[in-house]
């Protein structure tokens, strides 16, 4: 007698939890030969699960090339701390993938900072560049003593903000944060500052 659907997809979810079962049997057994220094066990560790812990870096980094270096990292930290895996905690795949999502998460963040970091400073070189060049053109015309009575002819505030850069050596944004104005208000008093000092002292360019 033929047996029914029922009893056949029960039997064949059976063989599955056998299978997986039989698998982290295995894993938790290459953890621990691999905690002894066994560098075979630790081979086969890899074989078996390295697929499933770069699946979860790549769905979170969306880049092959850093996925494999999260994958390094996780397995560089799985030798070091097999000796400490606990498999009443739970399964080694489950403890490679907490470790990929951590280490991915930990990428992300530190490509956002770099960025930011880039961002910044190319906003500051820019700011820089435009009013070196400016004073560059100040500076091939007078001699510093022109340049200094120049300034008493500006208003404070204008003052104030030109001699912070170009004494000083603040940038735009350092300016903002020093006079508590915003970014805008302090290019505006800087270049507004240049203008009157170029008329001032009767330069045209």
């Amino acid at each position: 007698m033929s047996s029914t659907p029922d009893a056949q997809d029960g039997g064949d979810r059976s063989s599955r939890k056998g299978r997986l079962a039989a698998d982290e049997a295995s894993h938790a057994e290459l953890v621990r030969l691999s905690a002894t220094g066994d560098e075979h066990a630790f081979a086969q560790l890899y074989d078996a699960t390295a697929p499933v812990v770069y699946g979860v870096a790549v769905r979170l980094l969306r880049s092959p090339d850093l996925a494999a270096e999260v994958v390094q990292e996780v397995y560089l930290m799985a030798w070091q701390q097999s000796a400490r895996f606990d498999p009443q905690r739970g399964s080694v795949k489950a403890w490679l993938c907490t470790m990929a999502h951590r280490r991915a998460v930990d990428s992300i963040r530190s490509v956002q900072r770099q960025r930011d970091r880039d961002e910044q400073y190319e906003g500051t070189r820019a700011e820089s560049s435009e009013g070196d060049s400016t004073w560059g053109q100040v500076e091939e015309k007078l001699d510093n003593d022109d340049v200094r009575n120049g300034l008493t002819s500006l208003s404070r505030i204008q003052r104030e903000a030109v001699c912070l850069v170009y004494f000083r050596g603040f940038s735009h944004r350092e300016v903002a944060e020093h006079l508590k104005i915003p970014l805008g208000t302090a290019k505006s008093r800087i270049r507004d500052g240049l203008v009157g000092l170029r008329t001032a002292l009767g330069e045209q360019w």
